[in-house]
């Protein structure tokens, strides 16, 4: 009877470990690239928040536009005043599902890749976007990636008349997350 009751109790245990699904991080990165004639663009920002639901799929991620660093103060500058209009429009977000999120198996290390559905919001503009990431877990961390890309103008961002022709129109997105750490629940 002691041996029945104990087998229950460690699976309720492995099932109440199973119930927590969210997984959190503020130290997410996301760059863009644009290659063009006149000058390569190149940006990156250290301080992405992402929250994921295993179970529901559902994931989030937040993005402040004036924390993107450029090699270029001038470019740095430009990007937050003329294009994104970061004052009035300072976060971009992303809200959709990882499809099969819950059959990801978080507790065996492996890499799956996995197709994401949503909408990004940037610029006062919502557009669905879809893309392929890469979920890996080894040794209980777990680490995600996806690359995409969006042409500005679907998001109402202007290139100046004088240099439009020399600027890609299309940017390529790249989001890395090394450490999602799972919500404990208090």
């Amino acid at each position: 009877m002691r041996i029945v009751f104990a087998i229950v109790l460690s699976t309720m245990a492995s099932v109440t470990g199973l119930a927590q699904t969210r997984y959190f991080t503020k130290s997410g990165r996301i760059t863009f690239y644009s290659r063009s004639p006149l000058e390569n663009i190149e940006a990156v920002n250290n301080k992405v928040v992402s929250i994921w639901d295993v179970n529901s799929g559902q994931i989030e991620f937040s993005v402040l536009m004036k924390g993107f660093e450029f090699e270029k103060a001038l470019m740095q500058e430009h990007f937050n005043e003329n294009y994104v209009e970061s004052d009035k429009y300072p976060k971009a977000i992303f809200k959709g599902i990882i499809e099969s999120s819950n059959l990801l198996g978080l507790a065996v290390d492996r890499s799956a890749a996995v197709k994401v559905n949503g909408n990004l919001t940037m610029h006062g503009v919502t557009r669905p976007v879809t893309a392929t990431a890469v979920i890996t877990v080894k040794n209980k961390l777990i680490t995600a990636a996806a690359s995409f890309s969006i042409v500005l103008a679907d998001y109402k961002i202007s290139i100046p008349s004088l240099v439009a022709d020399k600027v890609n129109k299309k940017i390529t997105i790249n989001v890395n997350i090394p450490d999602y750490q799972l919500v404990v629940k208090k």
